[in-house]
């Protein structure tokens, strides 16, 4: 027998260190309602943005187990958005319904400062286009006006109730101007903290980010699952609707591919 090759065996049946992530403590960067009731809150002035305090971000859901964030958030071009582009191009009912699903929804981050937690510094507040809207409207309300300004701004009230949204019971969030403004806090330095330490949600997502070719895969998957391609039925996927046409090995999906594989 080779020695070196029995030894090289035992080294690969040792057992492998385990890699060791930074455990994160999420509540420390992101807020949101953990029961139902009522939270008072106060949007911060955004260090990112000073003409806007809001983040809009997009992000992919469905797909996979976990939503994706869309590289359109960095800049970047993305095979899934760009396939939802290649069925709208057209005005077939089952591509524009396939396209509604796959294009990226939007989300919001506003850093936020929660009344009683003071401590714990500037947090992300996600939400969604219902709660996005109704802010920008108590904006553009003369009576409400710029809620961030430090020291005439308004603090919130995140009304936080059990319902149900695609048959998974959640906490649906309502939000209630304060009739009065207020200073955002009476230390200066501890405004000038706030307004310093904040964190950008794409920048703490970016470790999460996938390449385009990864995104393409995780599509390509998607619209054909394993054991599917080639069967005379066509692709199954998690939505009824989808046709034949909208198969990897439709001239849609191909053209689109394969001239990014020719470049």
């Amino acid at each position: 027998m080779d020695l070196n090759k029995i030894k090289d065996k035992l080294e690969e049946f040792k057992p492998k260190e385990k890699k060791s992530y930074e455990k994160i403590d999420y509540s420390a960067l992101y807020w949101k309602p953990k029961e139902a009731g009522k939270t008072v809150i106060r949007i911060v002035p955004n260090k990112f943005d000073a003409e806007w305090p809001f983040k809009e971000v997009f992000l992919h859901y469905g797909i996979q187990k976990f939503p994706i964030y869309a590289l359109t958030n960095w800049g970047e071009d993305d095979p899934i958005v760009k396939f939802t582009e290649q069925l709208r191009a057209n005005n077939e009912g089952d591509n524009w319904k396939l396209a509604n699903k796959l294009e990226p929804k939007m989300r919001v981050f506003a850093q936020v400062i929660v009344r009683g937690e003071e401590e714990k510094g500037v947090r992300l507040w996600e939400f969604g286009k219902n709660i996005y809207q109704e802010l920008i409207n108590l904006a553009g309300d003369d009576d409400y006006g710029d809620y961030t300004d430090i020291n005439e701004g308004i603090d919130f009230t995140v009304t936080a109730a059990p319902g149900e949204v695609g048959g998974r019971s959640v906490l649906l969030s309502s939000i209630t101007p304060k009739r009065k403004s207020s200073p955002l806090s009476k230390d200066a330095k501890q405004i000038k903290e706030w307004l310093e330490n904040q964190n950008d949600p794409l920048e703490l997502q970016s470790k999460f980010k996938k390449d385009f070719d990864s995104l393409k895969e995780i599509l390509k998957n998607y619209l054909t699952p394993e054991g599917e391609e080639g069967k005379d039925e066509g692709p199954k996927s998690n939505y009824s609707e989808q046709s034949k046409d909208l198969t990897p090995k439709s001239e849609k999906f191909a053209a689109l591919f394969d001239e990014e594989d020719e470049d």
